[in-house]
């Protein structure tokens, strides 16, 4: 870059940084609003009877859920973070805490699990990398076993279910079925296919085809077959909900005669890509779906939790009765309402890993960079830039929200705060003991390196609606605006890949070590 054409970027950059906001907030719209929880946080439970979707924001996609008595335990796709499969528990269906991370071993990146309650024991049935695992615990809060490889290969999306004939069996993506050992710790038998999905008309805009996540259950006389078609990104209309039913589990099943049970129609709408959805009764005893779904202008966010209500029909069926899911539903009938979420602020007095704080995509040792003590978590360096360091990072729902951290820079260490997608797709600043440097387009401006002496600094990040812009302080109180104004809406996975989505996060690199304290997190109205 000429000398001139740097003195015009940082000309121009620098007068952003003083001009007004134009479009930092969304236009004004008649939908409708969500509570606020935790730090300000939206959540579903309007507090009058009624929730309004998601009802766990932010990337939860392709939920398993399951009732256990008056309890309900639910987990997610964890992908490349680790501590992963957080399990989180209700009573009424809406209000969600979380319980434990079950799995720390790296894996490889965790698509769409099953978990199950079979004879008294939690199983949680775990595809990665083209295989499937399988962890138990006697308890749902753990310990959890390590994983146990069940050697089913270019298989995802385990759905278990025990057949009429007393024995249990795993479902995979394609439709196909393989049986399984009574402990459910080993496979019988080879992957067969079983059930040739419902096709939609061949002129519906979807990703592709893409017959995945079956979910199984029983009721009455009949097995239940419920799954996703269409593609889980991609257009907005791509994934549906649908289903298929047998007296047997062995077959033959019959399609629903109203495929698609779930399917979004037009991008106009307010949940795009709505599927991969799994049936559970409510308190009351009636029944709902949770799926995933996209939240309209904001992908950035990954697929979101989303609750249904359905009713059976005379004829053994069962529709959705949710419509759009754009406004308010009335909320489960009989539950009790946990704390909802929780706070993402940390001062570090404890170790938060798993339930908020994961690496992405560590090593098998990656651990062994963290010493903590209470109030401080020292993160040795790995990698030279965000690229390579495997961040710590969180997930979060908000459309809106503030983030802040203190970090001690040690010798040779370099460290910052980011908004992390994946190692393709990230911004952020980040300081050595003698220069910050900035980070746009996925890779560091060099240009835009400025010398300073940093030994501590505190740095926030503000997301306004995609509109990113980074504050630091090098003595605690007095913030600097930094003077590059970012645009995120595009760090998602119909461009980069990966299925997750843009989370807050640190990264320690170089020989050194960066200390993190006094984590704050606010949601904006």
């Amino acid at each position: 870059m000429t000398a001139t054409r740097r003195t015009a970027l940082k000309t121009l950059l620098a007068g952003a940084a003083v001009a007004p906001r134009l479009a930092n907030a969304a236009p004004a719209t008649a939908e409708p609003r969500w509570a606020r929880g935790i730090e300000g946080q939206r959540k579903g439970d309007l507090g009058n009877g009624s929730y309004l979707n998601p009802i766990l924001a932010g990337d939860h996609p392709d939920p398993t859920i399951l009732k256990d008595g008056d309890d309900y335990y639910m987990t997610f796709s964890s992908f490349l973070s680790y501590p992963g499969a957080i399990i989180w528990h209700s009573q009424d269906l809406v209000n969600w805490r979380p319980l434990t991370a079950a799995l720390s071993k790296p894996l490889g990146s965790i698509w769409a699990m099953d978990l199950v309650k079979h004879n008294g024991r939690y199983y949680l049935y775990i595809p990665a990398e083209g295989k499937i695992h399988v962890i138990w615990a006697d308890h749902i809060s753990g310990p959890w076993s390590a994983p146990i490889d069940l050697k089913i290969e270019g298989a995802i999306d385990p759905g278990h279910a025990v057949g009429e004939d007393g024995k249990r069996y795993l479902f995979v993506n394609g439709v196909r079925r393989i049986g399984l050992t009574d402990d459910g710790l080993a496979t019988i038998g080879t992957l067969e296919k079983v059930y040739e999905p419902w096709r939609y008309p061949a002129d519906w805009v979807v990703e592709m085809f893409a017959p995945e996540g079956p979910k199984l259950l029983k009721r009455g006389e009949w097995f239940y077959l419920v799954m996703a078609v269409g593609g889980t990104s991609g257009p907005p209309t791509s994934h549906m909900v649908i289903a298929a039913r047998s007296r047997s589990i062995h077959g033959p099943w019959e399609n629903h005669p109203h495929n698609p049970i779930v399917r979004t129609k037009s991008a106009d709408e307010k949940w795009w890509s709505r599927g991969h959805a799994t049936l559970v009764e409510g308190p009351a005893g009636d029944w709902w779906m949770v799926y995933h779904g996209y939240e309209n202008g904001y992908r950035t966010l990954g697929r979101q939790c989303l609750l249904e209500p359905i009713e059976w029909t005379k004829d053994g069926w069962f529709r959705a009765k949710g419509g759009d899911l754009s406004a308010p539903l009335p909320m489960p009938k009989k539950g009790k309402a946990v704390q909802h979420n929780f706070a993402k602020s940390d001062d570090f007095q404890t170790t938060r890993f798993g339930v908020q704080w994961s690496f992405f995509n560590p090593g098998p040792n990656e651990m062994q960079r963290v010493q903590h003590t209470p109030g401080a978590l020292a993160i040795k360096g790995k990698g030279s830039s965000p690229v390579d360091s495997s961040p710590l990072t969180f997930i979060t729902g908000d459309r809106a929200y503030e983030a802040e951290i203190t970090l001690d820079i040690g010798a040779d260490a370099e460290g910052g705060l980011l908004l992390h997608y994946n190692e393709r797709a990230y911004v952020g600043i980040g300081f050595t003991r003698s220069q910050m440097k900035t980070f746009q387009h996925s890779q560091e401006q060099s240009w835009m390196r400025e010398k300073m002496d940093v030994s501590t600094v505190r740095i926030r990040v503000r997301n306004d609606r995609h509109i990113v812009t980074f504050h630091y302080a090098l003595d605690g109180a007095n913030w600097v605006q930094h003077p590059w104004q970012m645009e995120v809406s595009g760090l998602h996975h119909n461009v980069f890949g990966g299925f997750v989505s843009l989370q807050p996060g640190v990264y320690s690199a170089g020989a050194g070590t960066v200390t993190l304290r006094d984590f704050k997190y606010r949601a904006l109205a």
